[in-house]
């Protein structure tokens, strides 16, 4: 195998940029929150920030490191750096690194547009109402033939997604590749919360795409801002707004980390120890 060490910082720019992304989503919409307003889905946060000399700095920023993360995902993928291995369940999972790494690589160009002053195209929104963001793509879909079946069975692997990361988060699997720390060990317990809420609006995001493949509505499909409408409509609706902003506080801060401390199989070597060794090793000493 070729040396792809350089894959290594290219990997922690993309964590890093993944991070400030949600860092800002987050943020942005508990401040909104505070302020009397609503919560933000991903591209109405990036365009507050366009609004702002101190803002279309941090729009480099995740830029650069969506970019990053697009081509980390992809080198992932075909290098099988993270050692999925070639089976079926290996190909799903670095199949989804490949579309993971696009759907990243889309929000990097939509956040280079609007540093660069170019706004949103089509209106932009995550949750519909236009030709433009999900909606308008899932509107383009249902005219093709079987094209609500299409949105139907991405809606379903989408929900697969989230509860993929939902038991991640709840049984700690990412773990196995992060370094063993004081760090690490101590702030476990975000990072899990941080996957898991992650997780929940994964699903959420999922379940839209469904009914709209089921109805044959675009408008019915959308991303993380449709979401936090959806939950404003639930009992106690504005609470669990606040609690799913703070759990991506949490993913912010597990990019972060992983930004920091995340080991790449393939490359690190087998004398790093993971957080994963390290704590079935501590818990064995406890049991003993």
């Amino acid at each position: 195998m070729a040396d792809l060490k350089w894959t290594i910082p290219v990997m922690r720019a993309g964590y890093a940029g993944r991070g400030v992304t949600y860092l800002a989503v987050a943020g942005l919409s508990l401040w909104g929150i505070w302020q009397g307003g609503q919560a933000q889905g991903t591209s109405s946060a990036l365009k507050s920030l366009s609004e702002s000399t101190w803002g279309v700095a941090v729009l480099w920023l995740i830029a650069i490191g969506l970019f990053a993360y697009c081509i980390w995902r992809g080198i992932d993928a075909a290098e099988d750096l993270e050692d999925e291995g070639s089976d079926a369940k290996g190909m799903v999972a670095r199949t989804g690194m490949i579309v993971t790494g696009l759907i990243h690589g889309a929000l990097g160009a939509l956040a280079l547009s609007l540093a660069l002053g170019l706004g949103l195209s089509s209106g932009g929104g995550e949750s519909g109402g236009g030709g433009g963001g999900i909606s308008g793509i899932v509107s383009t879909v249902l005219g093709w033939p079987g094209g609500a079946w299409i949105i139907g069975l991405g809606g379903l692997a989408t929900i697969g997604a989230g509860i993929y990361y939902v038991i991640k988060g709840w049984k700690a699997k990412y773990r196995q590749k992060l370094r063993a720390n004081h760090f690490t060990q101590n702030w476990d317990w975000a990072l899990r919360a941080g996957v898991i809420a992650q997780g929940i609006l994964i699903v959420i995001v999922g379940c839209f795409l469904v009914a709209a493949g089921l109805n044959g509505n675009p408008e019915e499909a959308g991303g993380m801002g449709k979401a936090f409408e959806w939950l404003y409509t639930q009992p106690f609706g504005k609470f669990l707004v606040i609690a799913i902003c703070v759990g991506l506080l949490g993913f912010a801060f597990f990019c972060f980390v992983n930004a920091a401390y995340r080991i790449i199989p393939k490359v690190a070597g087998d004398d790093i120890e993971t957080l994963g060794k390290k704590m079935k090793a501590k818990a064995k000493s406890a049991a003993a």
